[in-house]
């Protein structure tokens, strides 16, 4: 059976009051390159993958999340504790050049949303093969049958 503190409650009456963050929340992420692509992992726990929204506009790609209640957290219900909040999540990001938005997708799986994000085929790095022009001339070195000359200084 839990014990009752008033000072944690105070202290979270405290917290909600002043907190200043009312806007959407960030969410924390990992980005890096794998090969041909980038992966974006963000922690999203609790979040129902309905209310996920990802958006690209130009090179700006908006990750929008909602966390609500859940079913029984309403009405009539007497809370003992109450730590979990309803929040909005927004994170967005800049995508710069060389990366192929037509192929970005997305998947939830235990509370980390994962978007990968493929390089487009011009922004790969590729080897360019020199080609020896046939019809220029070719420079080659033999020795000489003559005697070396002394050189003058």
């Amino acid at each position: 059976m839990a014990t009752y503190d008033p000072f944690r409650d105070l202290d979270r009456l405290a917290s909600s009051l002043f907190d200043t963050r009312r806007g959407p929340r960030r969410m924390p992420m990992d980005l890096y390159r794998d090969g041909d692509h980038y992966v974006l992992s963000a922690d999203l726990p609790g979040i129902d993958p309905g209310s996920v929204d990802i958006d690209v506009d130009g090179q700006l790609l908006t990750i929008r999340a909602e966390r609500t209640l859940s079913e029984g957290e309403g009405e009539g219900v007497k809370w003992i504790t109450r730590e979990r909040e309803t929040a909005s999540f927004l994170r967005q990001l800049n995508l710069g050049q060389g990366i192929d938005t037509d192929g970005i997708a997305a998947t939830y799986s235990n509370g980390v949303l994962t978007v990968t994000i493929p390089v487009s085929e011009k922004a790969k790095p590729r080897k360019v093969q020199v080609v020896a022009d046939a019809a220029a001339p070719t420079i080659q070195a033999h020795e000489s049958a003559q005697e070396p000359r002394p050189v003058e200084q």
